[in-house]
């Protein structure tokens, strides 16, 4: 140990320090500042322990919150915990042993993905949700709390997080495969999100006793601020045109008919399997849902829909592969962009589009959230195997009037003549159906 004693040190002490200089603290036993090289001054205290054992513990750098007069009253605390028997670095050590935020991702996500971890309606987290964990957690919780250890991070730290990726610290752009880009964007929704995740995954870590609370409890996140939009009469009659016009993937632009004319979610049809299908009775049973089982009733119009696609594959909208169909957005744009539709317009619009117009027509939200599937709290529901009278009618009204908007009015003089001796079993046959 270098330098000259003093009674005690101070700030003018500190900005004098030279370069590989130390100067000690005559008041505080061990309490000393250093400064190794450039402006960074740190604090440090060195003991023995009781066996004789030499530490030398940081406390930390020179600047807020730590003075010559804040590290004097930590020394002393130290300095108290060694005179009890214990060992202060202990925890130090304990801490950079401990398991990071990085590493409990990762076992949370093979506990997920393994379908050891169910959601609150006790299931599995469907694929899609799985995929935006991923995102989160490998574009904002890594990059920002990776490295910390699950013990250290507290409820200030989680704030910081969800404030900077509101800020758009951890936005950018990277290659996700040779020839693909991925656009990481902040702001307030995916801060909000992210947080909810980060709750999730230290609630995770109690279960597995890592620590004791949630420091993501209590965090007021910012509100949604999602606006619920739906297509306005010209919006629906430019993607009528796009429809018929766009040199998309025929299996995407009929799936994309189906959310139209059902309002259903875009995962819902992408993943529609033909064995969910009761096309006599026009009932939908779909099994892997964000609300569970869901049974949905089935327009005259969205039977024609399916109808016209060919039973060659488990999925009703197969990709060439034969399995669901993935890449759907870049379909989604390219239509968009033919039709010439804003960019707020996606698929969820289509979906709240449709449940707008069904209250337009006087439709109660019961209906409408039998339609389209939203969560119920009906125990009858369990038991019934197909859609009753008054939705299928109901189907059909919200249909036919979106089918209007598009101009493409099955119910207009001119369609019962093109379409009079050209029916197939009830339903228009597709082809005759675009061409209208």
């Amino acid at each position: 140990m270098s330098g000259t004693p003093k009674a005690k040190i101070s700030l003018r002490d500190i900005r004098v320090l030279q370069p590989g200089q130390t100067i000690w603290d005559g008041s505080v036993s061990g309490l000393a500042a250093r400064r190794q090289v450039g402006s960074v001054v740190s604090y440090y205290l060195a003991y023995r322990m009781a066996d004789g054992r030499k530490r030398t513990h940081t406390i930390g750098k020179h600047g807020s919150p730590w003075t010559p007069e804040t590290a004097r009253h930590e020394a002393r605390r130290i300095l108290r915990v060694v005179v009890n028997g214990a060992d202060p670095m202990s925890d130090k050590i304990a801490e950079r042993r401990a398991i990071t935020v990085a590493e409990l991702c990762q076992q949370y996500m093979a506990d997920v993905e393994a379908g050891r971890l169910l959601t609150r309606r006790k299931a599995a987290k469907m694929e899609s949700t799985l995929i935006s964990d991923r995102g989160r957690i490998a574009r904002h919780i890594v990059p920002l709390l990776g490295r910390r250890s699950v013990t250290s991070v507290t409820r200030d730290d989680v704030e910081h997080f969800m404030h900077d990726v509101a800020a758009g610290i951890t936005a950018g752009k990277e290659k996700t495969k040779p020839r693909g880009l991925s656009v990481v964007r902040g702001g307030r929704g995916v801060a909000s999100r992210s947080v909810g995740l980060l709750g999730a995954i230290f609630t995770y870590a109690i279960r597995k006793g890592l620590r004791f609370d949630n420091p993501a409890h209590g965090v007021v996140r910012f509100a949604d601020g999602r606006r619920e939009r739906r297509l306005t009469d010209d919006e629906y009659r430019q993607l009528g045109l796009a429809l018929k016009a766009a040199n998309v993937w025929k299996p995407a632009i009929t799936a994309t008919w189906l959310m139209i004319l059902t309002g259903w979610r875009r995962g819902e049809v992408l993943g529609l399997r033909w064995s969910e299908i009761d096309l006599p009775r026009r009932t939908a049973r779909l099994t892997n849902t964000k609300t569970g089982n869901s049974m949905r009733a089935l327009s005259a119009t969205a039977c024609a829909v399916i109808r016209s696609q060919p039973q060659n594959s488990d999925w009703v909208f197969p990709a060439r592969s034969g399995r669901a169909i993935v890449g759907y957005r870049k379909m989604w744009l390219k239509l968009a962009n033919v039709g010439g539709l804003p960019a707020y317009i996606t698929p969820h619009v289509l979906r709240h589009s449709f449940a707008s117009l069904a209250a337009d027509l006087g439709y109660n939200e019961s209906t409408i959230a039998s339609l389209i599937g939203h969560k119920t709290h009906s125990i009858t529901s369990r038991y019934v195997h197909c859609a009753d009278a008054v939705l299928l009618a109901a189907a059909d009204v919200v249909a036919g009037a979106i089918m209007k908007l598009m101009d493409l009015d099955l119910a207009s003089n001119q369609a019962q003549l093109q379409l009079r001796n050209r029916r197939r079993d009830g339903q228009v046959v597709w082809d005759e159906f675009t061409s209208l």
